[in-house]
């Protein structure tokens, strides 16, 4: 006896519907997602003042490329300059201090300085920066 088995003829799998349920999950997860850190707390960050004059009064701190510094124009020691902006808050409670730092002046040369400021007292520290031509 001779057993025969029937041709079955394989039908062409198709993969169109597992991409549509990879896309589908894709797009899924990009809308549900994080794309970036947030912070626990609300956290509303400063405006720039750009194209406005700057506030009158006050002393003007400025750094060099390499962190040398001068105030109101003279230059002198991270020691001397302290000591002169101590006893100028002495003199003025609400003394305003600009910070007019060269662009390629390292942050460790801009911030320490406005964070002692603020440590001594000093609550209004302008930062001097120049705006984006305008094309």
């Amino acid at each position: 006896m001779k057993l025969t088995r029937s041709n079955r003829t394989q039908g062409s799998e198709t993969i169109i519907a597992l991409i549509d349920v990879v896309f589908f999950l894709l797009v899924f997860f990009m809308i549900i997602g994080r794309m970036d850190a947030t912070a626990p707390f609300s956290v509303d960050p400063p405006v720039a003042q750009s194209g406005k004059d700057m506030p009158a009064g006050g002393a003007t701190i400025a750094i060099s490329r390499t962190g040398a510094m001068a105030l109101d124009g003279f230059e002198m020691t991270r020691s001397e300059l302290e000591a002169k902006l101590t006893g100028m808050l002495g003199q003025d409670e609400t003394l305003r201090l600009r910070i007019n730092a060269h662009r390629d002046a390292e942050l460790r040369h801009v911030l320490p300085l406005v964070g002692w400021a603020e440590g001594i007292g000093i609550r209004d520290v302008v930062l001097v920066v120049t705006p984006t031509p305008e094309p």
